[in-house]
């Protein structure tokens, strides 16, 4: 059945997510692919997708099929029409060239560089805002992860905090996950940060949140990880690493960027609060000009 009508990033998006549990291992490697490069998917060959993918052409096309194209040339020709607004901002994330990789130094940031950037360039707006929406409407904001992950959530927990939004890190100490979730409300926030190796337990803890009405929200690697298919939202952030831990450098921007715009949409509760913090600290006698 051949597709029609406005054909973009997001709809390619969605369909994917929606047939990804159902696709062979080999057609979901093409599709992990597809959804790591939308941008350059409109200019892209069977051969070049063949080549970087590492599937069969014929794999391609079989993806191309299940989304309910004729074959890649129509999907790419659909590509194309619906991409030509968005394919005509400017890359305001210019990537450096020239970059010696002998030495250390240099080689990690030009990967970092290109996580954020490829982050930034990909990262859905629409899902963005209505992020960092729900974050401000929150009764509370509870974030989760192990691993680096955990790291990251205490990060968010504590940045929350300071611009007035109730945020609370759950920590795999002596208690499980599992014996923190029955503890969330109605209203409550639940954002789970989940990167390779993904662990079990954030995974099994976010589908209990969920099966409870608790909205999620993923902070993950690709659209299609296990975290993803309970998330009401997902925030996709490139993590590749020159070994084998995730880079948080791309992370760290996009929570960054959140808490910023979180702040703005609301200015006043969040001046309130730091100068309560600072009033209390001025009197505490913390802090110094020595």
């Amino acid at each position: 059945m051949s597709q029609s009508g406005n054909y973009g990033v997001p709809e390619l998006t969605r369909s994917v997510r929606d047939r990804y549990p159902a696709l062979p291992e080999n057609q979901k490697k093409v599709a992990d692919f597809l959804l790591a490069n939308t941008r350059e998917l409109p200019f892209l060959s069977v051969t070049e997708i063949e080549r970087r993918a590492g599937a069969s052409k014929a794999t391609v096309v079989r993806l191309a099929q299940s989304l309910g194209f004729t074959g890649f040339l129509e999907l790419r020709r659909n590509l194309r029409a619906g991409m030509q607004v968005e394919m005509g901002l400017s890359d305001v994330y210019p990537f450096p060239t020239g970059i010696p990789l002998a030495e250390t130094l240099d080689a990690v940031a030009q990967q970092d560089l290109k996580n954020i950037q490829q982050t930034v360039r990909h990262l859905d707006r629409k899902v963005f805002h209505a992020v960092a929406d729900a974050v401000g409407h929150a009764g509370h904001v509870y974030t989760i992860g192990l691993g680096i992950s955990s790291l990251m959530a205490q990060v968010l927990a504590y940045s929350l905090n300071q611009v007035a939004v109730p945020a609370t890190a759950y920590v795999h100490d002596y208690e499980t996950f599992f014996d923190q979730v029955p503890f969330l409300k109605q209203g409550d926030l639940l954002i789970a940060f989940s990167f390779p190796p993904y662990s079990r337990e954030t995974v099994e803890a976010v589908k209990a949140a969920a099966s409870r009405k608790i909205r999620v929200v993923g902070i993950t690697d690709r659209l299609t990880s296990p975290v993803s298919y309970s998330a009401a939202f997902v925030l996709p952030i490139r993590s590749t690493n020159m070994i084998f831990t995730n880079s948080i450098s791309a992370i760290s921007v996009v929570m960054n960027a959140l808490v910023t715009e979180v702040a703005l949409n609301n200015r006043s509760r969040a001046l309130r609060l730091q100068k309560e913090i600072g009033r209390l600290h001025r009197e505490a006698g913390h802090f110094t000009t020595e």
